[in-house]
């Protein structure tokens, strides 16, 4: 097999390994329910005039299992990082106390459950749209290399490699919403 057909295939692999990784890291931050540190990722704060991410002015810890408190590394965050939790509509309430703000995750109703479960597999589905993109461009790297010179056997075997490596990596899309709705759904 051709050194450049290994390249596209490995390519490949590790760019559908990265759609998986973003899909994880996404399916994290949809809450199930319990307090996790990294829902709030993403979530920035006003400093002084300029955006910073949450866990850059607070610490962030999990107080219990629906319970997650964010220490402000200056008092004066407070009333940001607050506001920035209620802007991002995320379903919770913070508990201002003065000194720290608590989080506390409601128990999730059948209807909150589904809409979970719905984002959920938007995000999964956007997860095997790129992974299908990323097969498309394979392919069509394997078709410039026959053009090129490559015999057309060891071109549909890459084809077929592709493939492979995509149905691998979608079964994994859906392994991984599965156990996401798994735990959504678990009361």
């Amino acid at each position: 097999m051709s050194d450049e057909l290994i390249a596209v295939e490995r390519h490949a692999e590790e760019s559908m390994l990265k759609a998986i990784q973003f899909l994880e890291s996404e399916l994290v931050k949809i809450r199930a329910g319990k307090a996790n540190p990294q829902m709030l990722d993403g979530l920035a704060v006003d400093y002084y005039g300029s955006p910073m991410p949450i866990n850059q002015v607070a610490n962030i810890s999990v107080l219990d299992a629906r319970t997650l408190s964010i220490q402000p590394w200056e008092k004066n965050m407070l009333q940001p990082i607050e506001r920035a939790i209620i802007a991002a509509n995320m379903g919770v309430t913070p508990q201002n106390d003065g000194a720290l703000i608590r989080i506390f995750m409601p128990p999730l109703t059948e209807e909150r459950r589904k809409e979970l479960v719905k984002r959920c597999q938007g995000e999964g589905e956007q997860s095997k749209v790129a992974i299908r993109n990323i097969r498309r461009d394979a392919i069509e790297q394997v078709k410039k290399l026959q053009k090129n010179g490559l015999s057309e056997d060891v071109a549909k075997g890459g084809e077929t490699s592709i493939q492979d490596i995509t149905d691998k990596h979608i079964a994994l899309v859906d392994k991984h919403l599965a156990a996401k709705e798994k735990e959504i759904m678990s009361v």
